[in-house]
Formats: structure tokens, C-alpha cells, sequence
């Protein structure tokens, strides 16, 4: 049995799904919160919309605040990998521990996720990530800390902005001349 929620954030509409292990899914925010529903659900077997559990609730509250610009640790939560393969799995497990602020690059994770050399398959993996800020893929940079890429909503836009409110620059100036591409 799994559930899903849609909760608001700073930066708009946020979908969560969740099994009885842990945390299945976040979908960031789309153009809005029907769309944001639509791609949460795209991928999950009949899932009934429901208040978070307990358990999750205070996942709520902090997303909220990593939203808001503070600074969040999300290292607690249980999450649900167990259909993620191995190699994604250690790549998520490490990506874990790149605190907020922080970035690491492709080739970096992968030497950390125990396979140097397969920085395109962390790449691979980032773009499957099924919870991200949480699993915080946008911390992940190309060689020589160049953008690299981001399939959320928004794509490079999104990315960058993440790092901005991380107070990541990454040669733009001004975080508030961004807006959504969408």
C-alpha cells in the first residue's frame, strides 16, 4: 500500500509518495500543483492520497523550511530503494551525505560509490533519482564544477536555483533574477 500528498512550499506545489518502508518519491514543483500530482503519479502503482503518516510528517515541515532558504539535513528519513538497483543504490547512499552547501562532481561520486571511472553512470543515476533535495542530485556537478545536468522541471534552471538557495554560486550574480522556464 502506498499514499501520496501534495504539500506547499515557498517555491510551490510539492508531491510526496510513500510505502510502508519509507519515502518512494518527491516530485518538485511543476506550473502547478495538478501538473506537479500528474508526473508524481505517472510512475506509481495506484497509490491513495491520504495525510502523511506520522512518521513523515516532520519530512513535511523541513522540506517546507529547505524551501524557505534554511538549512536542512535530510539524512533521517526512512526511504524506500529497495527496487533501485545496486549501483544506483551506493550512488544514492553517497550523494546522502553531500551536505547542504556542498557539491561533489560526477567522477568524485562515483570513486565514492565504489566504481572510478563511471561518472556517466552517476549521471545516469541522478537523472533517475526519485527523490530529489532529498537524495540532493543537484549537488552533483560536471568536471571542473560546470552545471551538468537536471531532469526535473525547469531542467539547468531548477538546478541552479537549488544551489543558489544552498549559496552555491556557480557564476550568476543576482539568484533573484531567476524565474521557472515554465
Amino acid at each position: 500500500m502506498s499514499g501520496y500528498c501534495i504539500i506547499a512550499t515557498a517555491w510551490g506545489p510539492l508531491g510526496l509518495a510513500w510505502s510502508e518502508v519509507g519515502l518512494l518519491r518527491v516530485q518538485l514543483t511543476d506550473i502547478d500543483g495538478a501538473t506537479t500530482k500528474g508526473r508524481l503519479l505517472h510512475k506509481l502503482p495506484e497509490p491513495e492520497e491520504a495525510d502523511p503518516p506520522d512518521w513523515l510528517a516532520p519530512t513535511t515541515t523541513e522540506l517546507q523550511r529547505y524551501f524557505s532558504g534554511k538549512p536542512v539535513a535530510f539524512s533521517a528519513i526512512p526511504l524506500d530503494l529497495e527496487k533501485i538497483a545496486p549501483f544506483h543504490r551506493a550512488v544514492y547512499d553517497q550523494t546522502l551525505l553531500v551536505g547542504f552547501g556542498h557539491t561533489v562532481t560526477y567522477g568524485e561520486l562515483a570513486a565514492r560509490a565504489g566504481q572510478p571511472g563511471a561518472a556517466q553512470a552517476v549521471g545516469q543515476a541522478m537523472g533517475r533519482n526519485p527523490m530529489p533535495v532529498i537524495i540532493p542530485c543537484h549537488r552533483v556537478l560536471a568536471s571542473n564544477n560546470k552545471l551538468g545536468g537536471f531532469s526535473a522541471p525547469g531542467g539547468q534552471t531548477t538546478k541552479l536555483m537549488l544551489l543558489d538557495l544552498e549559496g552555491v554560486r556557480l557564476g550568476r550574480n543576482n539568484p533573484a533574477q531567476y524565474v521557472f522556464p515554465f
